[in-house]
């Protein structure tokens, strides 16, 4: 699913990422790797293979697309320190070959010694990478021309079946000058949007990203 902005072409990917091919940027929001962790050292038996299907992920989009630059739109790792920190950063330190940005999201608490070893460079909101603006969560203000990308939400559509059967399944939400990314984790919540005269929805299936008609 391809949208354009001035300048952009974006591709909207079913990994629940959006690729800009002439730049060779990959967007990405809302890993929230660790969270199985935390919420182990809280007493709650969550396994951890849940994240390793989010590196695995990662390594398939990396692979495929062989970004330049990879941005993650914040939230890349769940609050406080956990093991699961270490075995991220090694994932990444295997990609000499790309740079790496975490634009800082609410969930990005840890001590600034800490990112400063890590193998990706900590950027405060808002980025402007024209024609976009890069944030966490959405920007109540932007500049005329420029469209924000941002995560924060964690958006998803509630898809109606025959009968009462209905399905919930991430999405991309978009108004006129904001794309908000759905949560790239596997362990995070949705947030359910609804399309209007104002917003596009665009939902994701295994397969494909498909427009939503309000």
């Amino acid at each position: 699913m391809l949208l354009r902005h001035e300048n952009a072409e974006l591709e909207l990917l079913k990994e629940k990422a959006i690729w800009w091919s002439a730049k060779r940027i990959l967007f990405i929001s809302d890993l929230h790797f660790g969270k199985a962790s935390h919420f182990r050292k809280s007493g709650i038996p969550i396994p951890e293979p849940i994240h390793h299907k989010d590196l695995h992920k990662l390594q398939q989009l990396f692979q495929t697309y062989s970004p330049s630059k990879v941005y993650f739109l914040g939230d890349l790792f769940h609050s406080d320190w956990n093991e699961s920190w270490e075995e991220l950063m090694d994932f990444l330190s295997q990609f000499k070959e790309i740079s790496f940005y975490l634009v800082k999201g609410n969930h990005d608490i840890l001590p600034r010694s800490i990112y400063e070893n890590a193998p990706f460079e900590l950027l405060n909101q808002p980025v402007f990478i024209e024609p976009l603006v890069l944030s966490h969560e959405p920007l109540d203000e932007i500049k005329e021309g420029f469209l924000n990308l941002c995560g924060h939400i964690h958006p998803g559509v509630r898809l109606k079946g025959l009968g009462r059967q209905s399905v919930r399944v991430p999405c991309f939400y978009k108004t006129n000058q904001t794309l908000i990314l759905p949560a790239f984790g596997e362990f995070t919540g949705l947030a359910l949007v609804q399309a209007t005269n104002e917003a596009s929805i665009f939902g994701i299936s295994p397969s494909k990203v498909f427009p939503i008609l309000s």
